[in-house]
């Protein structure tokens, strides 16, 4: 089967068949109009946003398939998060909180990326990887959003796929992304006068030793690199 591809960068859901998309597709003997109404469809979700589009045509029937490629999920939530990058520390670290809504709009974004093979399977997907980036959904850590997912809490919203909040969800988001990040602003300060305290107490031990204390006090790895940093050994000389 020969086949010739076109790939164009379109902001979503306002693909229209002028330059750079038109031109291509015409001598490939398509309907341009079904082409553009295909690709606005598949990128609706993406509005506002650069996505890069490739449609390939078969030379001989003219049928033709449509690939949207799409930011990295993180990036995606990132963006619905209204953050600039994920915890530190995630399993004590949270950065913001999606609703159910938006988490089923960056799964739909990524539907042909993931491996779920319905809305509900893709929406924990996204979830976990939240997880790792220490941003909740609803309110409670990811890993807890999964657990009711599973419990069909959200069955409602993601049977009809919704994707939008309201101003006033905006809003409560905005004010629990600042409640957020004072919280590990206050954490982060009660860590290092922990670790402060462990280097005045064991002044004269050892670094392993001094490390070893802090990891028991249970202050995270990057603030104990900070105040006591893994001693780098020597090369051995050359003789």
């Amino acid at each position: 089967m020969a086949t010739e591809s076109v790939q164009v960068l379109i902001e979503g859901g306002k693909a229209t068949a002028a330059p750079p998309l038109g031109p291509a597709l015409g001598p490939l003997g398509v309907n341009i109009g079904k082409v553009v109404a295909d690709i606005n469809k598949k990128t609706e979700s993406f509005k506002g946003m650069q996505v890069p589009v490739k449609v390939e045509v078969d030379k001989d029937t003219k049928d033709y398939t449509i690939t949207i490629g799409t930011p990295p999920a993180a990036s995606l939530i990132l963006k619905e998060a209204g953050v600039q990058k994920g915890a530190g520390n995630p399993l004590t670290d949270k950065v913001a909180d999606l609703r159910i809504e938006q988490v089923i709009k960056i799964s739909k974004m990524k539907e042909d990326a993931l491996l779920g093979r319905d809305t509900k399977a893709r929406v924990k997907e996204i979830i976990g990887t939240c997880n790792s980036m220490g941003i909740m959904v609803e309110g409670v850590p990811a890993v807890e959003a999964i657990k009711l997912v599973n419990e069909g809490k959200f069955d409602e919203e993601i049977e009809q796929e919704k994707t939008e909040i309201s101003a006033e969800e905006q809003k409560e988001q905005a004010e629990e992304r600042r409640k957020l990040a004072e919280d590990m602003e206050k954490r982060r300060a009660e860590y290092e006068a922990k670790a402060k305290a462990v280097l005045a107490s064991m002044s004269g031990k050892t670094n392993k030793d001094i490390r070893a204390k802090m990891v028991e006090e249970g202050i995270p790895e990057k603030i104990i690199n900070e105040h006591a940093p893994v001693e780098k050994k020597e090369a051995p000389k050359k003789a």
